[in-house]
């Protein structure tokens, strides 16, 4: 994110007496929803454990972690959310100390083993120095060392320093490629845009889709238009399909496979019957059947003896 974007974020968090933290939690969250994951989005984060004074000068490890819950209910104002969400963190974080395994085992969710119980992505943010690892004769380095695998579904790390904010997606690859990830990057950087522009826009207003995303959805992938022939019924459409090409596999279910053929003869035959049972023309027929060949002979048949076809 470019150093006038994080300004902005900055500037914005401020206004509104958030930290940069929750005006982030808040971006990927509304990501979340209007890419349809709901409007109760729980993110986890892990919290350093040392509320406590008497810990300041223990060494050893005592993070714990912490489910924020961000509700999107209603179609708020991003300035709206950031209310929300300081409001659910703040509360959050007084019981920060209540370890995590007890909080799953007191509600104890349904589990699958391939889930995290409670939620499926974290959020963390880095804002502290780092400090210098220089030594006589000897300039020591920060090096980025990969994960082996991941630990949740997805996990979005951000590092705010004096030249700006960055940020990074740790994904789990039986669920997510590079390409998915790289685009949740990249919306996600679009709603930050959105909202550093104008925050009091509705959520449901923010668009996440790239121009080109647009274009592939609301355009390629619609160009269905096609010379028809309107002059003729939909069953002397399929009559003459079955005419050119008898042998051709018509429906397919399950291991049942029948041609235009075998299905004309069966939907005649009920034509036949329907009309000997003094059928008038545009007269309804209710057709009560499960999902099934027979249904699609039967509708067509309702169409050559000249009746409506009523579900």
């Amino acid at each position: 994110m470019d150093a006038e974007l994080h300004a902005k974020l900055g500037r914005l968090a401020a206004r509104h007496h958030v930290s940069l933290f929750m005006l982030l939690q808040a971006a990927v969250a509304t990501l979340y929803t209007r890419l349809g994951a709901g409007t109760d989005i729980p993110l986890g984060t892990p919290t350093a454990g040392r509320t406590d004074e008497a810990l300041n000068d223990l060494i050893g490890f005592f993070v714990n972690t912490l489910v924020l819950r961000t509700d999107l209910s209603g179609n708020p104002t991003f300035t709206e959310l950031l209310d929300r969400v300081r409001a659910a963190n703040l509360d959050a974080y007084t019981h920060q100390d209540v370890p995590f395994e007890r909080l799953v085992e007191h509600l104890n969710p349904a589990r699958v083993p391939a889930r995290h119980p409670l939620f499926q992505t974290v959020i963390t943010f880095d804002n502290q120095t780092r400090a210098e690892l220089d030594f006589a004769g000897l300039r020591g380095v920060m090096e980025a060392v990969g994960e082996a695998h991941a630990q949740f579904d997805l996990n979005f790390t951000f590092t705010e320093t004096a030249g700006g904010l960055t940020g990074a997606i740790e994904y789990a690859c039986d669920l997510f490629d590079r390409g998915t990830a790289t685009a949740l990057a990249d919306r996600l950087i679009r709603v930050l845009r959105a909202v550093a522009d104008d925050p009091e826009r509705a959520i449901g207003s923010i668009d996440v889709l790239s121009p080109q995303e647009r274009e592939l959805l609301l355009v390629t992938r619609n160009d269905t238009a096609a010379d028809t022939d309107f002059s003729r019924c939909v069953h002397e459409l399929f009559e003459a399909e079955a005419a050119a090409h008898p042998d051709t596999v018509a429906v397919a279910l399950g291991e049942t496979r029948v041609t235009y053929a075998e299905l004309n003869a069966r939907a005649n035959h009920i034509a036949h019957t329907l009309l000997e049972r003094g059928l008038a023309a545009e007269e309804p027929v209710a057709v009560l059947m499960e999902r099934s060949v027979e249904l699609i002979a039967a509708v067509l048949a309702v169409a050559k003896a000249g009746g409506t076809y009523a579900p």
